[in-house]
């Protein structure tokens, strides 16, 4: 088996964002991608959510990356993987790289997404860490003949498969919660009229740290685990990529200090996110993030949380962002995030049927 860097047998391209003012620019038929658009379930992707025109390629230099090209995103996060299934165009968030006949593409990124934390650790930067072309052109990989590679791949295509549909069945419970937010609350139009509050009436709402939070980073060994919106999933918790503050940062920062129900909101990237803060993670720390301190006594968490996420609080939030390349929400707007307020015992009636249907989510997620 021979070991090849990864710039000896790929070509490693990056892209850029053309001038957002120029609105000649956007809103085109030309495939323009961002790390934004990639998640854990990614594999071939033939689309981009924004589109650019002929002329912002050709005012702006761009070049793109043809089909079959592993597309690698550099930072905020680093670390997301597809292939491209056809050509197009990315903004300076990626390094992909354009397979030789040395290896296999479909290969390449099993490798690489089975790699997320070593990527993570070659990262540099201060405010936030970015893997550059050179040092992505160093990484090396051990590389099996090419039929060898096929096999290797069609095994873990085969897996890939077995988690996909895992993964239906939990959207299937899923929308079964949402269903049931519906038939007991009413759709985002407050269809039952119930009273109409803004989240500050019933939450204290901050922010986590944003200034040089990295000043704060240690080992895993040696730190506090701290939340970063990557951590944060639509209701639930993503146990990965966690970030560790020194013990001296952590008791500095005090004041995002998470507490058991507190609610954690993603303010870039996927903009309204929202989970809840369980027992065993309180104590941890948080990055960038919002944090909502709900009084239990007025809202359950766990419906603020559904809430947030459902059209509800979504179609919201979608009005308040702003930034076109990076989609952003604050704490201001969160505040002021009208909430359908039911009475606390229908609330607490909801949560109850999520954590039974919870019971059966953690079934399926362990069947093997």
């Amino acid at each position: 088996m021979a070991k090849y860097k990864l710039g000896d047998i790929c070509e490693i391209v990056s892209g850029s964002t053309p001038k957002t003012s120029i609105d000649e620019y956007w809103d085109g038929d030309v495939k323009w991608i961002t790390p934004a658009e990639l998640n854990d379930d990614s594999y071939i992707i033939s689309d981009s959510a924004r589109k650019i025109t002929e002329l912002a390629v050709k005012k702006t230099g761009l070049i793109s990356f043809p089909e079959g090209t592993v597309i690698l995103s550099s930072r905020a996060p680093i670390g997301k993987v597809a292939i491209a299934g056809c050509e197009m165009y990315c903004n300076q968030g990626f390094k992909n790289l354009i397979c030789s006949d040395k290896i296999n593409n479909k290969y390449l990124y099993w490798f690489l997404k089975g790699n997320t934390h070593f990527l993570n650790s070659l990262g540099r930067g201060a405010t936030f860490k970015e893997i550059s072309k050179a040092i992505v052109s160093e990484i090396e990989i051990n590389i099996p003949d090419i039929e060898k590679q096929k096999k290797v791949v069609e095994i873990l295509e085969k897996v890939r498969g077995v988690i996909v549909l895992r993964k239906k069945e939990l959207s299937i419970l899923d929308n079964l919660i949402k269903a049931r937010f519906v038939e007991m609350f009413g759709d985002e139009n407050n269809s039952k009229n119930w009273d109409v509050v803004n989240v500050e009436e019933v939450a204290d709402v901050q922010v986590g740290v944003v200034i040089k939070p990295s000043q704060y980073y240690t080992d895993k060994s040696e730190g506090v685990r701290t939340f970063r919106s990557l951590n944060i999933g639509a209701g639930f918790i993503k146990d990965i990529d966690w970030v560790y503050f020194t013990k001296e940062g952590h008791q500095k920062n005090s004041k995002s200090i998470l507490k058991k129900d507190d609610l954690l909101i993603v303010r870039s990237g996927a903009p309204g996110t929202a989970c809840v803060v369980t027992e065993d993670y309180a104590g941890c720390n948080a990055v960038d993030i919002i944090i909502a301190h709900p009084d239990c006594k007025k809202v359950n968490p766990y419906y603020l949380c559904t809430f947030t996420n459902m059209p509800h609080g979504k179609k919201q939030i979608d009005e308040g962002i702003g930034g076109a390349a990076q989609q952003h929400f604050n704490v201001g707007k969160y505040n002021k995030l009208q909430l359908m307020l039911p009475p606390k015992m229908l609330q607490d009636e909801f949560v109850g049927f999520v954590k039974q249907v919870n019971k059966s989510k953690v079934v399926v997620s362990n069947i093997s």
